[in-house]
C-alpha cells in the first residue's frame, strides 16, 4: 500500500478512536509507519533525504515498543503493508500531520490517566513523535531547497538562452557568396 494511503488510514483510525486503548494503538501504528517510511526513503529515496530518513527510521524503531499495546506486542503494524513512497513530499506532509495529531492525542491520554506507567509511556511516545516530526520537517525543507535550486538553474538557463528561446550561434561557413 502506498505511504499516503497508509497515513490516511491511520489518521482516520486515530480520529475515530474512542478511548485510551484505541489511541495508544494508533499512536503505535503511526510510529511504526514513521519507521517504515524512513527506512524506505533511506534505502531508495532522493539522495538528499537519505541521512534524515535513516534517522527517522531509527527514531521509529527505537520507540515503537514504548507503548504497551497488544498490536505492538504481536508486531501487527499496518506499516508492514507499505509498498512504496510514490510522492515523498506528499507522504512526508501527511506523516507530519499524523505525528502532530498523535502527539496531541497522547497529551490527552497522559492528562487523563492516574497510572504512572501509562503516563510515562505517553511522555516517551510524545517525545518520539516530536523528534520524528522534526526529522520529517527537515526532509521537507531539503525537498524545498532542491526544488528552489532546480528553479534557479532553470532560470539561469533561460537567461543564457535569451528572451525568445535558445539562441544558436553560426551554423557554419556561408557559401555561395562572391
Amino acid at each position: 500500500m502506498e505511504a499516503e494511503r497508509l497515513v490516511a488510514v491511520i489518521r482516520q483510525a486515530l480520529a475515530q478512536s474512542r478511548g485510551t486503548p484505541d489511541i495508544i494503538a494508533e499512536a503505535w501504528q503511526a510510529q511504526a509507519l514513521a519507521q517504515a517510511v524512513g527506512s524506505r526513503l533511506a534505502a531508495g529515496g532522493p539522495k538528499e533525504l537519505r541521512a534524515e530518513a535513516g534517522a527517522l527510521s531509527e527514531i521509529g524503531g527505537g520507540t515503537s515498543g514504548a507503548l504497551d499495546h497488544p498490536a505492538a506486542r504481536a508486531g501487527v503494524a499496518r506499516a508492514a503493508r507499505l509498498t512504496e513512497v510514490a510522492d515523498p513530499r506528499a507522504a512526508l506532509t501527511g506523516l507530519a500531520a499524523l505525528l502532530g495529531e498523535v502527539g496531541m492525542a497522547l497529551v490527552g491520554v497522559a492528562c487523563e490517566t492516574d497510572e504512572q506507567g501509562l503516563y510515562w509511556q505517553c511522555m516517551e511516545a510524545i517525545d518520539a513523535a516530536d523528534e520524528s516530526t522534526d526529522r520529517v520537517r527537515s526532509m521537507l525543507r531539503l525537498l524545498d531547497e532542491r526544488e528552489r535550486e532546480r528553479r534557479e538553474e532553470l532560470e539561469r538557463g533561460r537567461e543564457r538562452d535569451g528572451p525568445h528561446g535558445v539562441l544558436h550561434g553560426p551554423v557554419g561557413p556561408v557559401t555561395g557568396l562572391q
